[in-house]
């Protein structure tokens, strides 16, 4: 007996091509979010130094946000801790060189309290810090520290000045040393302390 006729299988039916565009596309999407966020919406920054004592500590895990730089019309505003590029000039200031050779200028980044924002006439006199012509409440220094007294003057526009909250005597090198900051170098501002003790910052 003749064996039975097996069925042909059905054909396949005809499928896309493995390619970037249709297999890629979700980690090209989810890291140009990423990107996105770190760059104009938050990060994280770390403390190094005591210059901010006793607010903050060396080690300390802040929450870094950007975006205030675009949406807020009054960015930096006073009494916010911020993370900003130092000036050219100041010491921490180093001239680097890439593998091609070619020089450029580091500058790292560094985080103090605005005291003054443009248009604001500054004076430090009597240990305290005078902002048109009214002495700041600064709850948050150190309890020890010395101000030398420094002229009067006027920000100027794009012109911020700003100090560290450890006032002891050469524990923050700020505005005071290298003038006033742009505020076009400012990073962010910093609201949270996320760790090692999540808090908010005065």
């Amino acid at each position: 007996m003749p064996p039975a006729s097996a069925t042909p299988p059905a054909p396949r039916p005809p499928g896309r091509a493995r390619t970037f565009w249709n297999e890629g596309w979700p980690w090209l999407l989810g890291t140009l979010a990423l990107w996105l966020v770190l760059a104009f919406g938050a990060s994280l920054a770390r403390v190094s130094g005591d210059s901010m004592n006793p607010t903050l500590h060396s080690g300390d895990t802040l929450l870094l946000l950007k975006y205030p730089r675009w949406l807020d019309p009054d960015f930096p505003r006073r009494g916010s801790v911020v993370v900003f590029r130092g000036p050219p000039d100041s010491p921490y200031a180093y001239t680097a060189h890439s593998l091609l050779g070619l020089e450029f200028q580091t500058r790292p980044a560094h985080i103090k309290r605005v005291l003054a924002v443009p248009g604001d006439r500054l004076e430090l006199r009597g240990g305290r810090v005078w902002v048109n012509g009214r002495a700041l409440a600064e709850s948050y220094v150190s309890a020890e520290g010395f101000l030398e007294d420094q002229a009067p003057r006027t920000l100027g526009p794009g012109e911020v000045w700003v100090m560290g909250d450890n006032r002891r005597v050469g524990s923050s090198l700020d505005s005071r040393q290298y003038g006033p900051v742009r505020s076009q170098d400012i990073l962010g501002t910093v609201p949270l302390r996320l760790w090692p003790a999540a808090s908010t910052l005065p």
